[in-house]
């Protein structure tokens, strides 16, 4: 390593911190990968009040549709309103090219859920957190 460099802890990253670090590796990813495609995609449905009462957030890239959050209302919960927006947000994954979806979850959020749905572990974590397990599920779209 060389003298001149010196490294530093930083409490707070700022956008020009997250840009040159997140900058250099999709730089570098581009370069062994090709250009990842990145879309956001995200569904939503709202009460009778116009409130967000459940939707799922992820991003299709590489021909992967990344499924990062859904969340439904409680007393909504087991309303079939969970599977319509993974089938949903499938099916725009499917439709921008996805071949394949992964995810994660806690054992106290929905594993069960997911692989009702024809998701399979292919990763765990126990003990993440204290007393738990986080699960890594794909599937083939």
């Amino acid at each position: 390593m060389t003298e001149k460099y010196q490294i530093v802890s930083i409490e707070k990253p700022e956008q020009a911190h997250w840009a040159a670090i997140g900058g250099g590796i999709g730089t570098f990813n581009t370069q062994q990968a090709g250009d990842e495609n990145y879309q956001p995609l995200c569904f939503c449905f709202y009460d009778p009040d116009e409130e967000v009462a459940g939707g799922i957030i992820g991003a299709t890239f590489w021909d992967w549709f990344y499924l990062d959050l859904l969340w439904v209302k409680e007393e909504l919960r087991g309303s079939g309103y969970g599977r319509q927006l993974v089938m949903l947000a499938e099916a725009e994954a499917r439709q921008r090219g996805a071949r394949h979806v992964f995810l994660d979850t806690f054992s106290f959020q929905a594993p069960d859920f997911y692989k009702q749905l024809g998701y399979q572990v292919f990763g765990e974590l126990p003990d993440f957190p204290a007393g738990h397990t986080r699960y890594y599920l794909t599937k083939a779209l």
